[in-house]
């Protein structure tokens, strides 16, 4: 019998109706039992709380606390379903890709939409696709949402109330629940176990996201730089660009790449950066910018995170951004 450990972490699926609107209060063992799941069905489930929080509130050091809970518990189970709120699970998904190296079971991400306590609620059918999901001879960390399963590192939200609020961005589902069958997009063949699971929890917080807008200038750079942070993420224009006319952006941003990595990724939500295509892609390049490539917004972010807890040289962090580990990035 497989034996399944669900960790819970808040967010929709564990919220009830309050004065102040939806909060986060249910346990693991309450939202199983309002989804009719149970304990014993060919598998053996139990359960644990690690928080309980709308995930808008999750910080980098949640991110941690979830790694180390899954790691200790790799020897004692088959499978470990992670329940989250949906506004960050993209990223808490990310970051647990790069924190747990060559894992050997599937950490499946789940959540929902409507709170369980809602009569219409998506979290039973989001759990039985978990659920089932986990019990796979796979290796990972994937999101299952409205029966489809996701490599975690390439999910982003893309919905904010409607269901189907997760996709899989630059890369195909991995394979989608089908009543009791699983059918599969990538041979499962490619989420093996290679080597021994290893904790790796280094990273530095300090990262900002920019969005490029029309009449954006250099001191927003100066700004960020005397805040602390140490490494930038621009969404950049379409295939990767930067505005240069009427502008010190690139000026200051070559003044400072020698020193702090500033990572270029796209407003676009598919297709990724290839800034050698155009003009405003190419001058961006030349200041020392560090191309995104096809990763998602969140595994950019997050991967930059873990980088700078590893170096804050910006080659070695260049190389780092450019290492397809997970499948994050296309080599």
């Amino acid at each position: 019998m497989k034996k399944l450990l669900i960790i819970g972490t808040g967010g929709t699926i564990a919220s009830a109706k309050t004065e102040q609107g939806y909060k986060s209060v249910l346990k693991i063992d309450e939202i199983l039992k309002l989804a009719k799941i149970k304990l014993e069905n060919g598998y053996k489930i139990d359960s644990t709380n690690i928080m309980n929080i709308d995930s808008t509130l999750i910080h980098p050091e949640d991110w941690e606390i979830i790694a180390k809970e899954v790691f200790k518990a790799l020897d004692d189970y088959d499978g470990i379903i992670i329940t989250h709120g949906t506004d960050t699970l993209a990223y808490t998904a990310s970051m647990l890709s790069f924190m747990i190296k060559n894992l050997n079971k599937p950490i499946v991400f789940t959540g929902s939409m409507l709170p369980i306590t809602e009569n219409e609620s998506d979290a039973p059918r989001n759990i039985r696709t978990a659920i089932k999901f986990a019990m796979e001879d796979v290796a990972g960390v994937f999101v299952a949402f409205m029966d489809k399963i996701m490599l975690g590192c390439r999910t982003s939200k893309v919905r904010a109330l409607g269901l189907n609020a997760f996709m899989s961005i630059n890369y195909p589902d991995v394979a989608y629940v089908k009543g009791e069958k699983i059918l599969y997009n990538i041979p499962k063949e490619k989420f093996q176990p290679n080597g021994s699971p290893e904790l790796d929890t280094k990273y530095d917080p300090r990262v900002v996201v920019l969005r490029v807008t029309p009449g954006l200038g250099g001191e927003i750079i100066d700004a960020v730089l005397d805040a602390g942070y140490k490494g930038i993420v621009l969404e950049g224009y379409g295939a990767g660009g930067l505005p240069y006319r009427k502008s010190n952006l690139l000026g200051k941003i070559k003044e400072i790449t020698p020193k702090i990595p500033v990572i270029m990724t796209t407003q676009a939500l598919y297709d990724g950066v290839d800034m050698r295509k155009y003009e405003v892609g190419r001058k961006a390049l030349e200041t020392g910018i560090i191309p995104a490539k096809d990763m998602t917004k969140e595994a950019t972010t997050t991967k930059l995170m873990w980088a700078l807890g590893h170096t804050k040289d910006v080659e070695k962090i260049r190389e780092i951004m450019h290492t397809n580990y997970v499948n994050e990035i296309k080599s």
